[in-house]
């Protein structure tokens, strides 16, 4: 047996490696957290289990609690092939009957799709997809009262093109088969089902005729309306404009909700310029207008959502970006936030007790006792990263925008200790079943051979007692100072601010190059366009330079007191994508719809005079002289409008960049990258290996060998060796989750997620320095990463073949 150390990355040639799976057993994904909850848009309780609840987070999986709120942990992980969670239903007569519909239907601009329904017959231990794997978003399941073989679900179909798998579906073998009951047409999917529980045969329904694509939405047309069945849904009669109901007009979203307590007390929550809380009590045949403010009904194509009480008539509760309670029908509310997150988007009513609710608001999920008078904490990893980015920290730190949130950092190392013990412990003890079949439902979340201690929410409990904030707002990049690591530079809302913060003195100065307040006005009238997410990153080569960017590209030496612009318009900006956005009814210009701006920013990392950007709307421009020329270098094979979603230029070759794209809202998931070795002027396509569905937000190259990438894409992370010519999967002990960012730091590899947080996969040493035949030899000693004093240490490596 001979043991020789491998050569360092830095000798070694891109390469065709295939991953050996006891290779990758060594490796697993570390969760970071944080702890703090990120957006729902479904909910429900378990009838007669009044300590079980679910919630489904729209980029994190399902989520159970079975101590009424305290303490929830994920049930769906390494079982469903999208973590998208858009509507959960527990049969009332048969609570081990869980479905739940993928894919969000209150329609932001960075919705994520979904692949259908799944069901589970175990309370959430194991799952089975079930049917609408061509409908990008489930709004709504309901389970029969008495009878949990009939389902009904409502299907919004696909987003931003006509599809056929909208509309209300029926089963009657408990989701093994399903029938179209309810269609309009191929642009209007259906939004919302009440079932009567005294009868359940009365059925009413909403359609919903909109759509969301790249660069606009759409809420209302003729298709929209309201629907009522007296036979199971056999046959239907249109309820939309019944006496009382606006006679004409455009109709958009509808939220509908009937009284256990009085089966003719129907209430729609109704979008249309005369619009607001409708109430009927002779079941739908006439209506009147009970309330129109606008804090119940603003913003109509994400919220719209009405619920009513089981025992009392007059009860009766809406959301939208506060949460309102009535006790007179709906005339006057009160605002039973207390304490939760804002946004709300659906809610639960246990039929047996009033008092006991659970909610899904931009949060996550929370339970009550009280009516709502107290909720319980929000504090599991669910959080929602725009992009992520590491400081110079050692060891470094991983910083973020978390959706409806603040900016977040946490160090990487924090809870490392404890994640090295959960796996010894559990090597220890044999504690590596993967068998969900033989797991008690509560420890649903052991799954992949990773050890429950290591996963959360074991894992990354305490994550809010270490972490900080970065300045800036929700949605915004950061750009960490390297020359001061108590210094960020943060962009926020609508992109109208860039805040220079100063952690260490508490500081915030806005710095951005063009001061705009936004007022809703289209793309089309702005001076200089600002996505919600506009670039912001310093120089690789000189750490005074700072890029931001509009539709132009933006440069400042001095900390943002003095900014020049360094490019013209990069944008094709096409006239059709710089219109109002929303309508017909309610317009929703916030700066997610502000397109035709540029999206990424690469510079070069050898040479401040190389910069690449991507726009929105599909173009790429390279400068080789600090900005004075740009040259317009778009791949031939650029799908139409691709959101060029990161730009990385190599750091070994100046001529070298890898782009990657993205069109998800126009029905193209496909994963588009591309690589140049010649500044443009040719491209390579790089995807093969990569699933179908599996579109990049970001591509980057390791910094230590060259032709080594990383790829974080909608369904995980993937890893080429030879320079993009063959991608495999890089998820040992990943869920099946969004990742918005990857990014190789030190011996590490940080990734940032739109629904799990922020996850780091430690001691990369080993994977720089494979190559084929690393696994045919008897025994392999990796060169150690450098290391720090004071720091992490050393992690010595090897790799030894097993004779069999």
């Amino acid at each position: 047996m001979i043991a020789r150390p491998l050569a360092g990355p830095h000798t070694l040639a891109a390469q065709q490696v295939t991953l050996d799976p006891d290779f990758l057993a060594g490796y697993s994904w570390r969760n970071l957290g944080p702890d703090r909850g990120g957006r729902s848009i479904a909910t429900s309780g378990v009838v007669g289990r009044p300590q079980e609840a679910y919630f489904g987070a729209t980029g994190g999986g399902l989520w159970k609690t079975t101590n009424g709120g305290e303490d929830w942990f994920p049930v769906t992980d390494f079982q469903i092939s999208s973590a998208s969670i858009g509507a959960v239903a527990v049969a009332e007569t048969d609570p081990d009957l869980v479905f739940i519909g993928t894919g969000e239907t209150c329609i932001r601009g960075n919705i994520l799709p979904g692949d259908g329904v799944y069901r589970s017959r175990d309370a959430g231990a194991t799952w089975e997809h079930v049917g609408f794997s061509e409908s990008h978003g489930i709004s709504t399941i309901r389970v029969h009262p008495t009878d949990p073989a009939i389902v009904y679900v409502a299907s919004f179909g696909k987003y931003g093109v006509p599809s056929e798998e909208r509309g209300v579906f029926k089963s009657t073998d408990g989701g093994d088969t399903w029938t179209k009951i309810l269609f309009r047409d191929e642009r209007t999917g259906a939004i919302d089902i009440a079932i009567d529980r005294n009868n359940p045969d009365i059925i009413y329904a909403a359609l919903w005729e909109a759509f969301r694509k790249e660069y606009t939405m759409s809420s209302g047309g003729p298709g929209s309306g309201m629907f009522k069945s007296v036979d199971g849904g056999t046959t239907w009669t249109e309820i939309t404009r019944n006496p009382g109901m606006p006679a004409e007009g455009v109709v958009g979203k509808i939220g509908l909700a009937v009284s256990t307590a009085n089966s003719n007390r129907v209430y729609a929550l109704f979008e249309h310029d005369d619009g607001g809380l409708f109430r009927s009590d002779d079941g739908g045949d006439s209506w009147e207008l009970i309330n129109d403010e606008r804090r119940i009904r603003q913003r109509a194509f994400y919220y719209t959502h009405v619920y009513a009480d089981h025992h009392d008539e007059d009860v009766v509760y809406v959301q939208n970006t506060s949460f309102f309670r009535s006790t007179d029908g709906g005339a006057t509310y009160e605002v039973i936030n207390n304490g939760t997150h804002g946004d709300f988007h659906d809610f639960w009513i246990d039929p047996d007790d009033p008092a006991h609710v659970v909610v899904a608001n931009d949060g996550g999920g929370a339970v009550s006792f009280t009516t709502g008078s107290e909720w319980t904490d929000q504090e599991f990893s669910t959080a929602q990263f725009y992009h992520g980015v590491t400081t110079a920290h050692i060891p470094w730190h991983i910083c973020g925008s978390q959706q409806d949130n603040s900016t977040l950092c946490l160090p990487s190392d924090w809870n490392a200790q404890r994640f090295e013990q959960a796996w010894a412990a559990s090597a220890d003890n044999g504690d590596t079943d993967d068998d969900a079949a033989d797991r008690d439902p509560s420890d649903a979340h052991h799954h992949a051979g990773v050890p429950t201690a290591a996963r959360a929410p074991a894992i990354t409990a305490g994550s809010m007692d270490v972490h900080y904030r970065a300045g800036g707002g929700e949605p915004g990049y950061i750009a960490p100072d390297p020359k001061d690591l108590d210094v960020f530079f943060s962009g926020t809302n609508n992109g109208r601010y860039l805040d220079r913060f100063n952690r260490r003195l508490g500081t915030s100065r806005e710095v951005n190059p063009y001061p705009w307040f936004y007022s809703g006005e289209p793309a089309s009238d702005m001076v200089e366009r600002w996505q919600w997410t506009f670039p912001i990153i310093f120089s690789p080569v000189d750490p005074n330079i700072l890029y931001a960017s509009s539709n132009r590209l933006w440069r400042t030496t001095d900390g943002g007191t003095n900014w020049e612009a360094l490019s013209p318009d990069l944008t094709r900006a096409d006239p059709m994508t710089l219109g109002h956005s929303g309508g017909p009814i309610t317009g929703d210009m916030n700066g997610p719809e502000v397109y035709a701006t540029i999206f990424s920013v690469g510079p070069g990392k050898r040479d401040t005079d190389i910069i690449w950007t991507g726009s929105d709307d599909g173009l790429v421009h390279v400068t080789t002289d600090g900005g004075a020329n740009w040259t317009d270098v778009t791949p031939p094979d650029m799908p139409d409008f691709g959101r060029v979603s990161l730009i990385d230029a190599s750091s070994f070759d100046d001529a070298k960049a890898y782009v990657s794209a993205r069109r998800a809202l126009l029905d193209d998931f496909r994963p588009h990258i591309w690589k140049t070795q010649d500044f443009g002027q040719s491209w390579t396509r790089i995807t093969n290996g990569m699933r179908d569905d599996a579109y990049v937000n970001s591509i980057r190259e390791d910094p230590a060998r060259e032709g080594l990438l990383y790829a974080g894409t909608n369904h995980g992370v993937y890893i080429s060796f030879d320079d993009g010519a063959s991608w495999q999967e890089l998820n040992p002990g990943l869920p099946d989750i969004p990742i918005t960012d990857v990014i190789p730091e030190h011996d590490e590899l940080a990734m940032a997620s739109h629904g799990r947080g922020f996850w780091s996969l430690d001691n990369i040493a080993p994977l720089r320095q494979l190559d084929a035949t690393t696994t045919d030899r008897d025994l392999v000693l990796f060169t150690p990463a450098p290391a720090y004093r004071s720091a992490n240490g050393v992690v010595v490596s090897w790799c030894r073949l097993i004779y069999t």
